[in-house]
C-alpha cells in the first residue's frame, strides 16, 4: 500500500513558495490565495503520481490555509477539507481533469486515507498504573493514544518515535522495543502500538503540532474504558479501549513482561 508522505502538520511546515518570496496575506484576494496554493504544479513526479498522493498534497496546503492564511488573514472563511479541495480542484489546472467529479475523487481519497498503517506509543510510568494520553484540537476531539499515520517506506517503529516526538515532545528513541508492539485491525486500518514503560512522570510535555494536540496528560489504566467490565468512563476515548485489556495482561504477567499480541 502507498502510504502518506506527510502525516501531520507541525509548527513550521514549509510554505507554498520561499518564504523570503511569499507576499503578505493581510491583504490578500481570494484569488491571490488561490493563486499561491498553486504550488501543487510545482510538486516532484513522485508526489503526482496518483489521485491520492496529489490529496495528500491538497489536504497539507488545507492545514496551511486554516493554520497560517486565516491567522494572518481572518476575513477567509474556515473551510472543511471536503469544500476546499473542491475549491482549489476547479482553480488548479493539474486537478481539472477530476474536477467534474471532486465528490467522487474526494470519497476515494477518504477511503484510501483511513486504510493507511497508524503507529504510536502506550507511554507508561515505572509503575504501569498511569499513561500517557493526547486531546484533540476541537473541543469535540477525545483522548487518544499519540499516534500518527506512517510515511511511504518508513519502519513502523520509527513512525511511532516520530508521532509520539511531534505530539509530545518526548523522544523515545533508545527506550522503544520494536518487539513490543500491540496490532491491530480495525476497519481495514493496521494501527500498530508500542508498549514503553518507564517514562518519566515529571517530564514536562509540549506538542510540536500546530493546532492539532490541545492536551497532553497522565491517567490511571484503571480509570480507563475496558479496565474493568462495564466500568463507565468520563469523557471520550478514541480506539483505547481495544488496547487497554493487552496491556493489563502484560501486568497480570508481571510488569517487565510486555505482551506481544497481532490480530
Amino acid at each position: 500500500m502507498t502510504s502518506s508522505s506527510s502525516s501531520s502538520p507541525e509548527i513550521q511546515p514549509a510554505p507554498p513558495v520561499d518564504s523570503t518570496e511569499r507576499f503578505s496575506y493581510k491583504h490578500a484576494t481570494h484569488e491571490d490565495v488561490l493563486e499561491d496554493l498553486r504550488f501543487l504544479l510545482n510538486l516532484p513526479d513522485e508526489e503526482l503520481s496518483s489521485l491520492e498522493r496529489i490529496c495528500f498534497q491538497v489536504e497539507q496546503a488545507h492545514w496551511f490555509y486554516e493554520d497560517f492564511i486565516r491567522e494572518e488573514n481572518p476575513k477567509f472563511p474556515s473551510l472543511p477539507l471536503k469544500k476546499f479541495s473542491a475549491m482549489l480542484f476547479h482553480a488548479c489546472p493539474l486537478l481539472h481533469q477530476w474536477s467534474h467529479d471532486h465528490e467522487q475523487a474526494f470519497n476515494t481519497f477518504m477511503q484510501y486515507k483511513t486504510r493507511v498503517p497508524v503507529c504510536g506509543a502506550i507511554m507508561l510510568n515505572d509503575t504501569w498504573e498511569k499513561c500517557i494520553l493526547v486531546k484533540g484540537w476541537k473541543s469535540s476531539s477525545g483522548w487518544g493514544f499519540p499516534k500518527g499515520k506512517i510515511n511511504e517506506d518508513e519502519p513502523p517503529h520509527d513512525c511511532a518515535i516520530r508521532e509520539v516526538l511531534e505530539e509530545t515532545g518526548y523522544n523515545l528513541a533508545g527506550q522503544l522495543d520494536p518487539q513490543n508492539v500491540i496490532q491491530m485491525s480495525i476497519k481495514e486500518q493496521l494501527i500498530s502500538l508500542y508498549i514503553v514503560p518507564g517514562v518519566p512522570e515529571d517530564y514536562l510535555f509540549r506538542t510540536r503540532t500546530r493546532k492539532e494536540i490541545s492536551r497532553i496528560e497522565w491517567f490511571k489504566l484503571t480509570d480507563l474504558p475496558t479496565w474493568k467490565r462495564n466500568k463507565a468512563a468520563p469523557g471520550k476515548f478514541y480506539l483505547i479501549s481495544p488496547f487497554i485489556g493487552y496491556v493489563s495482561s502484560g501486568m497480570d504477567v508481571g510488569k517487565h513482561s510486555l505482551v506481544r499480541a497481532v490480530l
